[in-house]
């Protein structure tokens, strides 16, 4: 009895740090993924100069401009809107206990990029240029976010109602989201033919989510939800373990599913409705980072949420940094990788939940 009250500690002592170790780890991997990141580009820069820019110390004013002006906001934006991308793709499949959850999946992403696209067109939100650089400058982001996330919030609620009408299985959630999708998706096109050639042009770029128009102060904005909506979920996540348990063992345990289930919904949708006003739709990232982290974290969410976090900003990341330089020295769309990332994932899971 003495030997396994004595080893309980030492075996959880021993779980715990194998989970602390891949967090720390993640971070390490995004510092220095970060570094080289921002030394790549068609202007070569040494990893040795970013660090002294970044420091502060005395580099050619050339490329203190290229790192501060240009690829350091476009770095850091990829980091957050790739963690609040799958940090909300963690909580959204924990709440509803669906593996397919996903801004994206649910369709979120698609009506939040039409409310922002409503208020730029017809609220005034934003002036519109014809090129990718400049298709939209927000003026107004309260009433884009709040347009974005309005509309986001309505598709989520369609999702839950219909999920408690016909059951939370898989199917009927992604047909839900399927259905919203293509709903606000015709949604954007109609806008779009009424709209003269420079704003179509403009909504037609500005759906490619890309990193390259971020600046200072839409990467403060982002970054300010990012940050509390991921502490609010990591704070919670004894409540999406007990949740992943089922709703009766959860209520068993003192948890108010329902408005944990919520609440969970009406962030994890104003976080992206967030990022989607400002960067345009970037999919897939909610959807795959959960999957890849879990596998190698397992499914607590005190270690799930952060660890998905730190590998949803590194992807992101990776992927930006990819997409600077496959066609360069043009610049393709963010969007484009995760996309072709993320599609046979997609597939992967729907036909491994069909052989289940």
């Amino acid at each position: 009895m003495h030997f396994l009250e004595g080893q309980v500690p030492v075996a959880y002592n021993r779980y715990i740090g194998r989970k602390m170790t891949l967090v720390v780890t993640s971070v390490g991997l995004l510092v220095m993924t970060f570094v080289i990141a921002i030394s790549m580009g068609v202007a070569n820069i040494s990893i040795a100069e970013v660090a002294s820019s970044l420091l502060g110390g005395d580099v050619a004013r050339r490329v203190d401009i290229i790192i501060w002006n240009i690829r350091l906001p476009q770095a850091l934006t990829a980091v957050v809107a790739g963690g609040g991308l799958a940090v909300s793709g963690v909580v959204m499949q924990s709440i509803l206990r669906n593996p397919l959850g996903s801004p994206f999946t649910l369709g979120i992403s698609h009506a939040a990029a039409f409310g922002a696209a409503f208020s730029v067109m017809v609220l005034n939100g934003g002036i519109m240029g014809s090129t990718n650089a400049d298709a939209v400058t927000i003026t107004n982001p309260y009433i884009t976010t709040f347009c974005a996330f309005l509309f986001s919030l309505l598709a989520a609620s369609v999702v839950i109602v219909v999920s408690r009408l016909r059951g939370a299985t898989s199917e009927v959630m992604i047909l839900t989201g399927v259905a919203m999708g293509a709903l606000f998706t015709a949604g954007t096109m109609f806008l779009q033919f009424f709209a003269d050639d420079v704003q179509l042009a403009a909504i037609v770029f500005w759906t490619f989510g890309d990193t390259a128009r971020a600046t200072w102060s839409s990467l403060a904005a982002i970054s300010l939800f990012v940050a509390a909506a991921s502490a609010y979920f990591i704070v919670s996540s004894w409540n999406y373990n007990a949740i992943d348990a089922g709703d009766e063992t959860a209520m068993s345990l003192g948890v108010r599913v329902d408005r944990v289930r919520i609440v969970g919904m009406v962030l994890s949708s104003m976080l992206t409705a967030m990022i989607i006003s400002f960067l345009g739709i970037i999919g897939f990232v909610g959807l795959v980072v959960p999957h890849m982290v879990r596998r190698v974290i397992g499914s607590d969410h005190r270690f799930l949420l952060p660890a998905s976090i730190l590998i949803g900003g590194l992807l992101l990341l990776v992927s930006d940094t990819m997409a600077r330089l496959v066609l360069a020295p043009h610049l393709l769309p963010v969007s484009v990788l995760t996309a072709f990332m993320g599609a046979p994932v997609f597939l992967y899971l729907i036909i491994r939940g069909q052989h289940r």
